[in-house]
């Protein structure tokens, strides 16, 4: 038999559900979410189901509690009760979908997810078993990125800055690859995992901003207006960032220059290498017994810097593990720093170059030759420098 698919509007629609057990509590919310005006008609009704908003009839069906309905649904233990409600509907002319026996439905409830505005719905011959084994399969692939469909969605264009983790493509969470594969244009710069940007659909262009570490303000500038202009021409823009676009990444700069200039802007946070680069390295940054904290500081200023932001003296003093980004530069300067300070020039210390990717390397030393070792050793960002007991060196 061939049955024909339909999307319904509930909208203010009065649906009647007859039955009170567990497979009218699965029916209801999905009706109450698309909101319709739900009645419950049952002599005994589950606690879990009473306690959802709908209105309740506590007694066995009667042909006029279905007077009125848009749609109904037979979900009692009963057999009988179930055909004489779907024989009631029919003779009214309103659609019952029967939970006992889909051949004898005239209408079947699909097997059915939806990821973000993305509705599917999967039917397979009144199988339900095999119905909702096809569904869980597209929504895995679609979680994944396996499966990509480009979505047309008419509206004002917007912004999103996504965080693409240290570099694995595999590291990426899955709503920022959904952006990704849903985006117009993709701005990106070499911090920015580009290996993600391989098998997207040809039809989304790449913009290469070349943003590098220590770049002027006014290179900022462009990119903000570079995403504000791509926007107000009603495109889907996706700003692909390393790391997370709020840990050391200009991301809330960007975010305000949108703001400023009335587009819509949302972030997808990701996975910082401050933390990544660690664990991938085998460093705890918290070890009971050692320290319980951990600090975050930008290295790309040396200390003493009138530009630097950063309390050296309290990150010398402390006890916590010291996590430092876009610090290859100023190894020795940082180094010296901490020693004077008050850190053991002895203290761990680990250089983590190219977190997640094939290229990875960990380094390990002491903090009174971190400096000279980066340099014998040709480190190069990107590059994550670990200081702390945490750090075994051997």
């Amino acid at each position: 038999m061939v049955r024909y698919p339909l999307f319904l509007d509930l909208t203010g629609r009065r649906v009647v559900v007859v039955g009170g057990g567990r497979v009218a509590a699965r029916r209801l919310p999905g009706l109450l979410a698309a909101g319709a005006r739900v009645l419950v008609v049952a002599p005994e009704i589950a606690p879990d189901l009473a306690a959802q908003s709908a209105d309740l009839a506590r007694r066995s069906y009667e042909p006029p509690d279905i007077d009125g309905a848009w749609l109904v649904f037979a979900c009692t233990d009963d057999a009988a009760v179930n055909a004489r409600v779907s024989a009631d509907a029919e003779e009214r002319g309103i659609w019952c979908v029967r939970a006992d026996d889909a051949s004898s439905s005239a209408a079947w409830r699909p097997a059915a997810t939806a990821i973000d505005d993305l509705t599917v719905a999967v039917s397979a011959g009144g199988d339900p078993g095999q119905a909702a084994e096809l569904r869980d399969l597209i929504e895995n692939a679609l979680r994944s990125g396996t499966l990509a469909p480009r979505r047309r969605r008419p509206g004002e264009g917007r912004v999103t800055l996504v965080g693409g983790g240290p570099g694995d493509p595999d590291l990426m969470t899955l709503k920022g690859m959904r952006a990704l594969q849903d985006a117009d244009v993709i701005v990106t710069d070499r911090l920015g995992p580009t290996g993600l940007l391989d098998g997207l659909h040809a039809e989304i262009e790449i913009v290469d901003v070349g943003k590098t570490p220590g770049g002027h303000a006014a290179e900022q500038a462009d990119i903000n207006a570079l995403l504000i202009e791509r926007a107000r021409a009603g495109q889907r823009v996706v700003r692909l960032k390393g790391g997370d676009p709020f840990v050391l990444g200009r991301g809330s700069e960007e975010v305000d220059a949108c703001l400023a200039g009335g587009v819509e802007v949302a972030v997808v946070p990701g996975l910082t290498s401050a933390t990544a680069a660690a664990t991938l390295a085998g460093i705890a940054l918290t070890e009971r017994g050692v320290t319980q904290q951990f600090v975050v500081a930008s290295g790309h200023v040396p200390p003493g810097d009138t530009r630097s932001t950063v309390d050296w003296a309290s990150v010398a003093a402390a006890d916590a593990t010291l996590v430092l980004l876009m610090a290859v530069a100023n190894l020795g300067a940082i180094a010296n720093t901490l020693v004077a300070g008050g850190r053991d020039p002895k203290t761990g210390a680990a250089i983590i170059e190219n977190a997640s990717l094939p290229a990875q390397r960990v380094i390990r030393c002491r903090l009174g030759e971190l400096a000279d070792v980066a340099q014998r050793h040709g480190v190069v960002p990107p590059a994550v420098v670990i200081v702390g007991d945490v750090v075994r060196v051997e």
